[in-house]
């Protein structure tokens, strides 16, 4: 499998029903699927979750992380999402 590093801007609405139905899933302990520039993948329940803070001299950024071994990634997904 090859890297990829993919970053897409969404509207205020797009964005914020994209965060609620990721929430929804790692409420009710799911996996989440999503397709993002044409890759279908699905973030495991158990996936590492992380906040990361940056600053440079003329910007800052918030990202919201989820990591996981390609290994768990094989569970029940829940609704699909395009990115």
């Amino acid at each position: 499998m090859s890297e990829r590093d993919v970053e897409k801007d969404y509207t205020v609405a797009e964005f914020a029903a994209k965060l609620r139905r990721l929430a929804d899933a790692l409420e009710t302990g799911k996996p989440f699927r999503i397709q993002i520039a044409g890759e279908r993948f699905t973030v495991p329940q158990n996936a590492k979750i992380s906040v990361e803070h940056e600053r440079s001299e003329d910007e800052e950024e918030v990202e919201f992380q989820l990591k996981w071994s390609l290994a768990d990634a094989d569970e029940e997904p829940a609704d699909d999402d395009e990115v």
